[in-house]
């Protein structure tokens, strides 16, 4: 059994198509297809079942992917703690990060971290909680930002920064009209019957939101969603509802398409966000300097 069979074996998992595999795995698809026959009779096994439309994992195809995921992951972080070991300086981390915070903490970290390690190469993805949480237990990113509650049990996290969450509202809304932003906290409970305007599902801020009506004594009355928090910002100085939104992403009041931002009512509701990695995983040192790097930025930035 060689290691580029079980890379070949993951991928037609991955892909359930022989041609596709073929292509990103850059052979030929007779080869493909002759590597797996010859990886199922070492094994004793059928790994797919081939009909002439389809490709299915077999039982033993499922137990066989999930053990050989582990292998080729194994062997990525004995190489990564080897290249640490034997001190290079050359190397690739994958950065998992939420939107939200990717857009206003990764351009403040990103070109201190560069300055300080040119020569290691920094792969960014931004996808949703849900997703994110799930590339990571896989080990398809090597760390990722995100925001508490994980629900994923094979990620370990710590904790960045716990950040206050505020309310945006139109200018023209009668919280703005009736009271001073700076100096008037709003009650959760007294936005029962406003319209809400929330990111959509798979975005752990959305969860938020609707937890902190929840304990409020009422669900949101969701009018409008967005995949993007200045989208949602957007609309609601547009005047089209009110949005709950992390301190961090308010705009300046002078901005023509500012909301208007109150404090919540005690006890302040937060957000913690936190950087996690997978349980059990090697974090290399180029991973625990981009760490030390974006906890030193953050607690030094004022606009954090």
């Amino acid at each position: 059994m060689e290691l580029r069979q079980l890379q070949y074996a993951l991928q037609i998992a991955k892909e359930m198509n022989f041609s596709r595999a073929a292509e990103k795995l850059h052979i030929a698809q007779p080869s493909l297809s002759q590597q797996l026959s010859k990886l199922e009779k070492e094994i004793g096994v059928l790994l797919f079942q081939r009909n002439t439309n389809s490709v299915e994992l077999t039982h033993a195809g499922s137990a066989f992917m999930e053990q050989a995921q582990k292998i080729i992951d194994h062997v990525e972080q004995l190489k990564r703690e080897m290249g640490d070991i034997s001190q290079m300086r050359k190397g690739k981390l994958i950065v998992g990060s939420l939107p939200i915070t990717g857009s206003h903490i990764l351009p403040l970290v990103l070109p201190v971290f560069q300055s300080r390690y040119p020569d290691i190469e920094i792969v960014l993805v931004e996808e949703t909680t849900a997703n994110l949480e799930a590339l990571t237990a896989s080990g398809q990113t090597d760390i990722c930002l995100l925001s508490l509650p994980i629900d994923h049990t094979a990620l370990i996290y710590q904790t960045l920064i716990e950040e206050e969450i505020c309310l945006a509202v139109p200018p023209q809304h009668h919280l703005t009209l009736e009271s001073n932003p700076n100096s008037s906290p709003v009650d959760m409970s007294m936005l029962k019957d406003e319209p809400f305007i929330l990111l959509k599902k798979g975005q752990g801020f959305r969860q938020i939101t609707i937890d902190l009506c929840r304990e409020a004594g009422f669900e949101p009355n969701i009018v409008f969603e967005s995949s993007n928090i200045e989208t949602v910002q957007s609309l609601v100085a547009a005047g089209m509802g009110i949005a709950l939104v992390p301190r961090m992403v308010t705009r300046d009041r002078g901005i023509a398409s500012a909301p208007t931002y109150f404090a919540l009512a005690e006890p302040c509701p937060t957000r913690t966000l936190v950087i996690a990695s997978r349980k059990g995983r090697y974090l290399s040192k180029a991973a625990e300097a981009f760490i030390d790097t974006l906890t030193e930025v953050i607690k030094n930035s004022q606009k954090i």
